[in-house]
């Protein structure tokens, strides 16, 4: 069958697929329909946090299934709770926490959090939110304004105003003013470059947000869930944001996105909601991911898959200077920055080729966003495809 040809009869063209097709996985390994096997080093850009048919999951979905999957949040909801207050144990924080269904829905919530608390706690309004260059938060239409990448502001406007695009961590300081409600970031910016902060620029940036009396809000959507080394990134850099956003590895592949605050009275009855989110399905699917995964932290497991993923591309690097500067990243949310667009393309195109998968991000970079319970005999096999495919690069 040709499935581009077929799909096109049907679907919006909204994505440049490879047209394979996937019909089985187990842990990191994909294998299509003609039993070629992938390793997979993209976890469907950093959803399949522990991997594919983890006991533990195919339990927790399958007694939802079989049971109560959704029931709306008219009604209590015990496994949105116990989800809630995992979140809350593993963030050690004290917070309260909102489910949707997405990222981007989780960072709307976030925006919406900021323009109330900018309203309800000053005499002149505050209703701004100070993004950064090089960003990524979502496609909803605020999302996308947010978003500090003019690429993606195409086609959609007009746009919500009040978001304020700044340069850098210094720029995002020197922009707020007595209308700024929030500053929102990415602490390592994955669809940017996996460009991680630096510790002293979030610190100050922390210290000067709580100084103004302006709401920090971390999106963790992609740097959350354990992928820096901690249950948050924020955690990394010794750091307690305002508001914080998670999504993608959250449920381990079943929809799902929170935000977490710590303004506790953020919201009221009829301020917010979500049909969907939040249901018995998905956080049970949660509540089951977080504890593999709390477990594989406690273990010191993932310390030496880190440790282990990260000698892995710094051998990259070293064995092919010729098509990498360097490795970038923290944790499993890693890159690796090639000497240009083309040379990152070629090394998807080919690692593709050898059955490894990886995905691209700014700034000439390729990214790897492996499953957080990826197996050390996984991670030598992926690269050892991937120094296949590297060598035919290089001729």
């Amino acid at each position: 069958m040709d499935y581009e040809q077929e799909e096109s009869k049907y679907l919006l063209h909204t994505y440049k697929r490879n047209y394979v097709n996937f019909v089985d996985g187990s842990g990191a390994r994909l294998y299509d329909e003609n039993g070629k096997e992938y390793i997979d080093f993209m976890s469907g850009i950093a959803v399949n946090s522990v991997g594919y048919k983890h006991p533990a999951l195919v339990k927790a979905v399958s007694e939802a299934i079989n049971g109560v999957h959704h029931i709306s949040n008219l009604f209590y909801i015990d496994s949105q709770m116990k989800a809630a207050k995992k979140i809350k144990e593993l963030s050690k924080m004290d917070i309260r926490v909102f489910f949707g269904n997405s990222g981007a829905e989780a960072n709307e919530g976030a925006i919406k959090i900021a323009r109330k608390y900018g309203e309800a706690n000053f005499e002149t309004k505050r209703y701004k939110i100070i993004t950064i260059k090089n960003s990524f938060h979502g496609r909803t239409i605020t999302t996308l304004k947010a978003t500090a990448q003019d690429r993606f502001h195409d086609f959609f406007g007009p746009y919500p105003d009040g978001f304020v695009h700044a340069e850098n961590i210094e720029d995002a300081i020197a922009r707020i003013d007595e209308h700024t409600a929030a500053v929102m970031l990415e602490p390592i910016q994955a669809e940017g470059g996996v460009y991680a902060f630096a510790k002293e620029e979030l610190v100050r940036l922390r210290e000067e947000t709580k100084r103004q009396g302006v709401l920090l809000m971390f999106d963790e959507i992609q740097c959350g869930i354990f992928r820096s080394g901690e249950f948050l990134a924020c955690q990394t850099y010794g750091i307690e944001p305002d508001v914080f956003t998670l999504a993608k590895g959250l449920a381990g592949g079943v929809p799902i996105g929170a935000v977490c605050t710590t303004l506790k009275d953020a919201f009221s009855p009829g301020d917010h909601g979500s049909t969907f989110g939040g249901n018995p399905l998905s956080t049970k699917a949660a509540v089951a991911v977080l504890g593999v995964l709390d477990e594989e932290y406690k273990s010191g497991i993932l310390a030496s898959t880190i440790e282990s993923f990260e000698k892995h591309l710094n051998g990259v690097v070293s064995d092919f200077p010729h098509l990498f500067e360097k490795s970038v990243g923290l944790g499993l949310l890693r890159g690796l920055k090639a000497k240009s667009d083309e040379i990152m393309q070629n090394a998807i195109t080919e690692g593709f080729k050898e059955g490894v998968l990886v995905i691209k991000s700014a700034q000439s970079t390729v990214r790897f966003l492996p499953s957080i319970t990826i197996k050390e005999d996984e991670i030598e096999e992926g690269f050892a495809r991937l120094r296949v495919a590297l060598s035919r690069i290089s001729g």
